[in-house]
């Protein structure tokens, strides 16, 4: 097992990374918890797969324990699925000593986060993530919420957990689409200030899809260990904490047009984003264009599509309505969106100033 941390003050909490971790839950999270009493949120199909094996674990460690199983999938992160889960917290009367645990991929770990951030004004939480995507990303940093009609996001609090538990384990179930959503995000490390991993990946990106234990370890720890130095730095994303969004602004407005379901991961959409991102720097003149033609050949690569118009089941993708879902990005200044350019791999940075038309061009070639 290897052990990071995200330095927060009086805030600061541990990533644990290793195999194996679901079954020794009740012990790692022991010294965390203010009262031994918690409530585990899960979804149907990681419940099925591992409830029943952190249970057994709160019970070895004399942890007192309730659960609920949500449906899966990007669905769940709603206000309805909210309300729901609240009213099942309160009713199973939790305190403000409880510990809410997330079992789960980014939308559980996104919901029970920011339930713990609002009930009763604030309880502990800790977060098991389950995908690839959300043990490099979501699980850490603090940042819960749920989606609305409106955007993705869109309403949340930051609100850090008291411990993660990556268990690389768990990944040997996960569908090949899924590893192939997280590594989109593990690969976005690189290409906004590690020049170095990115080459790695390069070489190792087949191994770790392909479940070595090594190449994995390595990925997610070296992941997880550039996002909590950014915490550190920006834990309210008012500055470079913003980088950490690569791919996201025109991401999101890719799974805005496709509802948020199935035809589109998150990971797949930041995938797409982070092409069309280093498309627009070249664009600009400020990233070379062979930089941004190996970002997609390496995408290419191990298997995820970059080209809008060649996903399957992919809508007549809308030019204006894509803008206009850009448009309600939460990195807004001044009416303006703030987008995630880079000079190149491993050079990210933030353009508050990009030309409306030229942003226009370039979406309209990669959808059309």
């Amino acid at each position: 097992m290897r052990t990071l941390t995200v330095s927060l003050a009086d805030r600061s909490y541990s990533i644990h990374i290793g195999a194996g971790l679901v079954e020794r839950a009740g012990d790692l999270i022991t010294p965390v918890l203010k009262r031994p009493r918690v409530f585990v949120v899960t979804d149907e199909t990681v419940g099925d797969l591992y409830l029943d094996i952190l249970l057994k674990s709160l019970d070895l460690a004399d942890i007192r324990h309730d659960h609920a199983v949500l449906p899966a999938g990007e669905g769940t992160k709603s206000f309805a699925q909210l309300e729901s889960l609240l009213d099942t917290l309160l009713a199973a009367r939790v305190e403000r000593s409880t510990t809410l645990v997330a079992l789960g991929g980014g939308v559980i770990g996104d919901l029970t986060g920011f339930a713990a951030a609002i009930l009763l004004r604030g309880v502990d939480f800790v977060q098991i993530p389950t995908t690839l995507l959300s043990q490099v990303d979501s699980s850490v940093g603090g940042k819960t919420g749920i989606n609305t009609r409106r955007g993705k996001n869109l309403v949340g609090a930051f609100h850090q957990p008291r411990i993660v538990l990556a268990d690389i384990g768990v990944l040997d179930t996960l569908p090949r689409r899924e590893l192939l959503a997280g590594y989109a995000e593990v690969v976005k490390y690189g290409v906004i200030d590690d020049p170095a991993f990115f080459g790695w990946l390069e070489t190792h990106g087949l191994n770790l899809l392909d479940g070595d234990a090594e190449a994995r370890t390595h990925a997610i720890s070296t992941a997880c260990e550039a996002k909590a130095r950014v915490v550190a730095e920006d834990e309210r994303e008012s500055g470079r904490r913003a980088l950490l969004n690569l791919g996201h602004t025109f991401g999101h407005a890719f799974e805005a047009e496709t509802g948020y379901g199935a035809t589109l991961l998150h990971g797949e959409a930041v995938a797409m984003g982070m092409a069309v991102a280093l498309d627009l720097s070249a664009a600009i003149g400020v990233c070379p264009p062979e930089d941004a033609a190996r970002l997609r050949a390496h995408l290419t690569a191990v298997g995820l599509v970059v080209d809008p118009r060649k996903l399957p089941g992919a809508p007549d993708w809308d030019l204006d309505r894509l803008l206009e879902h850009m448009g309600h990005d939460k990195k807004l200044l001044d009416g303006r969106v703030t987008y995630v350019l880079a000079k190149g791999i491993g050079q990210a940075y933030l353009c508050r100033d990009t030309d409306p038309d030229r942003v226009r061009s370039v979406l309209a070639a990669a959808i059309q």
